[in-house]
């Protein structure tokens, strides 16, 4: 990576002289490893020296063996371990004044001021006040003779940097806990198969999840299976819930449906404060309903399994940001959290966050429940915002009548999500007021009119579905055009949502590119990318990203799984995403790669030769498999063909190889829960886009939109969902390679580097600002909700 000069690198960050040690506490959650994984390599990286503390605080305060020197090998095969390897427990002992001095005096023993604590909001608090009592407590270890004056100078200050760990993602300032995402692929998987049984026998399931003061795990789980009735604690139902959710479960079936499921969380409660429970639910649909009801109390197993690709991402970028952020710590440096916002990690004041959380408990004790919801943050109250417009249909005569019809299609190849996508904007289309058409087969489909009216229950049960059922091809429209637009008279086509990749990207450019000639095209159009490849301009994240990204990562784990036991072995595995080399980087950094070839980072034979001799180093030591990812278009002269010669050429008497394509299975299966949620919420805010547009234009009887702002990509960037006018992205696009020319996860590169033990520069100019807690969000009109 070339260094410049706006560029800040880690390089004048030096750990060499300090101890962090690196401690799990409180429950456990899948991809806290992935955590102590970063930390450790990272701390080991920069110089310092790196202990785990086993048991959390109990191994602090008993100390001896609890607290052991970690190198690099200790962290190996655990990036894809549930739990926590190092082991957790809750510690009566650290809430007492005795035990955190024990705790101190074992730190000081070891030179350790320094703290990497993953945990919820208590464990956290804890850290905190064990900071705050630091300075006393080592001046009692040296009025008891246990510690020298030198020793109490020489570690006067403890620094603290917490990472939360927690599957009910109830910690505020962060939009996502680790461990929630593999929690709610937990839950997805339970429930996509409780709804095949469902069907079959016209059966109704309850099913309660964790969360006994957060509903978010309910309510995601909801919006992401469609499900028909959630109960959360901070948003309990009005009196008289009983019977509306009866009226609905019984208007569900009378419209076709074989199944019913209701989500309740575990903490779900009534305006009065009483409990909710899954067997009250059961009873009351039996008695009211007479269906034939089940209840599923998924419990532990949400805790359980295989960290997801994103929880092993947000734990590995968090652990090494915890690193950085210990490195810059001063003695006035206030204790801090490393969060995520949007797709950015950013550090936090941890009391503040503390406090806050607090808040939200104070809030729902005093049943100022809107107030509660508000202060989960702005990803929260948009969950609950899309869940209500979408799982509850207001009666025809409620509805505005719009007299608009907006048509949505898919383009490209098929994603992950793009079902739950079109299943949002219909319903929410109809919401507004809208007719809405269905065209099938992409913009090939359009010209051949294969176009028609869908309606609310059409699109029931599809957010679980994989693939595209409304049919997608890769056709371009501008040979067609004079079709296209006699199709959009013909049915009276106001507006236009297009959910695809890079074809959908250049169709709507060749729609716009064609408004000087046909009239029918000035109407509002609006594009959300939805493509595995994530090749979209304007956008960080494509819906179908994140599934492909777990297909890569569930594959690369069964890959070095077969090697355990065998003699040393390295797998070259290549991956779709035409020239972007996404999948194969990030994918990469979830799997634990070796190395990762890419279009945009040029490489060479040296660069191959390079990473052989490394591998065969590593190879040396305990390391057992080895794992080189490759993007399908990475070179067309180094071929996965040509690294495998090579490696098992040059890797001879140390390693043998073996390659795997894994083409088309990127684009299959069902689509991950953050697919479901981000397609589901994305398509939502488009469609209330084009209702505002259709308004603005709508002039003597007719809608006539031609500014280039009424044809937009709806995107993610950084912390935001924002729409940019397609005109505007001509200038970002490498249109040749069909890319963006600037990628965000470029930065992630030397991450994945570091941990694989390459020397490389890191950029860390995102880095290195402590934020505070914003409480005063923006209104939904001015910024967009973060996913």
């Amino acid at each position: 990576m070339a260094q410049s000069d706006n560029k800040k690198f880690f390089e004048n960050l030096t750990g060499a002289g300090k101890s962090i040690a690196v401690l799990t506490s409180g429950g456990d959650a899948q991809g806290m490893n992935a955590a102590v994984r970063a930390v450790v390599r990272m701390g080991i990286y920069v110089g310092a020296k790196v202990y785990f503390i086993h048991e959390g605080y109990q191994g602090m305060v008993d100390g001896g063996d609890n607290i052991k020197e970690a190198k690099w090998e200790s962290v190996s095969s655990m990036l894809q371990v549930g739990g926590t390897v190092i082991g957790s427990a809750r510690c009566k002992e650290f809430r007492t004044h005795e035990g955190r001095l024990k705790a101190a005096h074992n730190l000081v023993q070891r030179g350790i001021t320094n703290l990497c604590v993953i945990g919820g909001d208590g464990s956290l608090t804890g850290a905190n006040l064990f900071r705050e009592e630091w300075s006393g407590l080592l001046a009692e270890l040296v009025q008891q003779g246990l510690i020298d004056e030198e020793a109490a100078q020489k570690y006067s200050a403890l620094h603290i940097v917490g990472m939360v760990g927690s599957i009910d993602n109830d910690f505020c300032g962060t939009d996502m806990t680790i461990g929630t995402d593999s929690a709610l692929h937990r839950i997805i998987e339970v429930v996509d198969a409780i709804m095949t049984t469902a069907q079959s026998h016209q059966r109704t399931f309850v099913l309660e999840v964790m969360g006994r003061h957060c509903g978010y795990l309910a309510l995601v789980s909801a919006l992401a299976c469609g499900a028909d009735w959630v109960l959360i604690p901070e948003m309990p139902p009005e009196d008289g819930w009983e019977e509306k959710m009866c009226q609905k479960l019984s208007a569900t079936r009378s419209r076709g449906s074989r199944l019913n499921i209701i989500i309740v969380a575990e903490g779900a409660i009534d305006r009065h404060g009483k409990a909710i429970t899954s067997s009250i639910v059961k009873d009351l649909v039996v008695q009211c309903l007479g269906f034939d009801t089940r209840v599923t109390i998924l419990g532990h197993v949400q805790r359980g399994g295989t960290p997801s690709a994103f929880d092993r991402i947000l734990a590995s970028r968090m652990g090494v940001e915890a690193v950085l952020a210990l490195l810059e710590t001063t003695a006035n440096t206030p204790a801090c959290v490393v969060s995520l916002c949007g797709n950015q990690s950013v550090r936090l004041p941890l009391m503040e966050c503390v406090q806050m959380t607090q808040e939200v408990q104070k809030a729902m004790d005093e049943k100022k429940f809107e107030e509660a919801v508000q202060l989960r943050g702005r990803s929260f109250e948009n969950n609950l915002k899309t869940y209500k417009l979408l799982a509850h249909r207001k009666p025809e005569s409620e509805l505005p009548q719009s007299n608009f019809n907006v048509a949505v299609l898919n383009v490209g190849a098929p994603a992950a999500g793009m079902n739950a996508a079109v299943r949002s904007a219909v319903r929410v289309g109809i919401s507004e007021g809208h007719k809405m058409f269905a065209v099938s087969d992409g913009f090939e489909g359009f010209y051949k009119g294969q176009i028609k009216e869908i309606k609310w229950a059409d699109v029931g049960g599809w957010t679980g579905q994989g693939g595209s059922l409304l049919g997608t091809k890769r056709t371009l429209p501008a040979k067609h055009i004079d079709k296209i637009a006699e199709q959009i008279r013909i049915y009276n086509i106001n507006a236009l949502l297009v959910i695809g990749g890079f074809e959908a990207y250049l169709g709507i450019m060749e729609l716009l590119a064609a408004r000087g000639t046909y009239e029918e095209l000035c109407m509002p159009m609006v594009m959300v990318p939805a493509t595995v490849s994530n090749n979209v301009p304007g956008s960080d994240l494509s819906i179908g990203a994140d599934t492909a990204l777990n297909a890569i990562t569930d594959t690369c784990d069964r890959i070095k799984q077969s090697a355990s036991g065998t003699k040393r072995r390295v797998f070259i595995i290549e991956t779709m995403g035409g020239y972007c080399g996404y999948l194969a980087s990030v994918g990469g950094l979830a799997a634990g790669a070796d190395a990762a070839y890419i279009y945009e980072e040029p490489f060479d034979i040296r660069d191959l030769q390079s990473n052989v001799e490394h591998l065969t180093e590593k190879m040396k030591t305990s390391i057992q498999r080895g794992l080189i990812l490759r993007n399908e278009n990475s070179n067309e002269n180094y071929t996965t063909d040509f690294i495998y010669q090579l490696y098992s050429e040059e890797g001879r008497g140390v390693f043998d190889c073996r390659k795997n394509v894994l083409g088309h299975m990127q684009q299959g299966g069902a689509p991950s829960p953050f697919d479901r949620n981000f397609g589901t919420k994305i398509s939502a805010k488009a469609m209330q886009w084009i209702t505002k547009k259709l308004n603005e234009c709508y002039k003597q009887g007719r809608v006539f939109a031609n500014t280039d702002d009424s044809a937009c990509l709806l995107g993610m960037r950084r912390r935001a969902l924002i729409f940019q006018p397609v005109v505007q992205l001509k200038d970002k696009t490498d249109f040749v390679h069909r890319i963006p020319k600037e990628q965000w996860w470029l930065k992630l590169r030397p991450l994945m580097k570091i941990l694989a033990k390459y020397k490389t520069s890191y950029d860390v100019s995102d880095s290195g600002q402590l934020e505070h807690v914003a409480v005063n969000r923006p209104n939904e009109s001015e910024a967009t909700a973060a996913i």
